[in-house]
């Protein structure tokens, strides 16, 4: 499997990705907005864009579709839930449906509503795998869920599937909000000695060669995988004093949501 990142440069801060077949040289563009910049991507590497994934319907992840299938007659792809709110979907995907690039790349679709209630995240079946979240998990946190979403459905998609992907799994989410996220942990989690020495580094970086995380880095950085960790509930607590002595993990995780939602 080959793969582009493609730094949007917006004002969103919007990443796109190019998943290519190294034999055929057929791609596919994961959420381009940008779509100019995912055509030249493609034409710089020799590779043809051949099919479009939207991860949800937001227009920040579906605006680009129009502009791209236009210059490559690409087909897009989306949670079959989606649809008929995103427009021009050639195929309508669900749980388990396996997405074929050229002759070698297959990438399993994960239904994971919580940002939106029809929300597609994608798993490469490579030796190292690679999850493409859209808006479900960034570098460091969580989507937002008030725009067609459910914190509490983000919860159990956080527990019982990306937590049970395996920690070598990279993460490539649909923005770069990396250095705020941090912040949010440590604001948190103060004393996160992982989460202190990725922010010190992700100030100072370029969004276009922003680091590449794996699920067992989020694990020791991310608030939002860290639900029974001690000071993250009595922090919690000093903050939203109704919690209760003993919340349950989806009980801090959705409070922990609403924190986020106006910090």
């Amino acid at each position: 499997m080959l793969l582009e990142r493609i730094w949007s440069g917006n004002s969103l801060r919007n990443f796109h990705y190019l998943i290519a077949c190294p034999q055929t040289g057929e791609a596919l563009a994961v959420d381009p907005l940008e779509w100019r910049l995912c055509l030249s991507a493609a034409a710089r590497q020799g590779w043809e864009i051949t099919q479009i994934l939207n991860t949800h319907e937001h227009s920040d992840h579906t605006g680009g579709n129009a502009g791209l299938k236009a210059a490559t007659h690409a087909k897009v792809l989306a949670h079959a839930g989606a649809a008929a709110r995103i427009g021009g979907v050639d195929r309508g995907l669900s749980k388990g449906d396996v997405i074929k690039v050229g002759r070698t790349v297959e990438l399993e679709c994960l239904d994971t509503p919580g940002h939106t209630m029809a929300h597609i995240c994608l798993l490469s079946h490579t030796e190292e795998p690679a999850l493409f979240c859209g808006d479900t998990l960034f570098n460091a946190g969580a989507g937002n869920c008030y725009n067609g979403g459910k914190p509490e459905a983000l919860y159990d998609t956080f527990v019982n599937q990306l937590a049970r992907l395996p920690d070598t799994t990279r993460v490539y989410p649909g923005h770069e909000y990396l250095a705020r996220n941090l912040e949010f942990t440590l604001d948190r989690e103060p004393g996160n000695a992982d989460a202190e020495t990725l922010l010190g580094e992700a100030r100072h970086h370029d969004p276009a060669a922003a680091v590449v995380t794996t699920l067992a880095r989020e694990k020791r950085i991310n608030t939002f995988f860290r639900l029974q960790n001690p000071t993250v509930i009595a922090r919690l607590r000093a903050a939203l004093p109704d919690l209760g002595e003993q919340p349950d993990a989806r009980t801090v995780f959705v409070r922990l949501r609403e924190l986020r939602n106006r910090w």
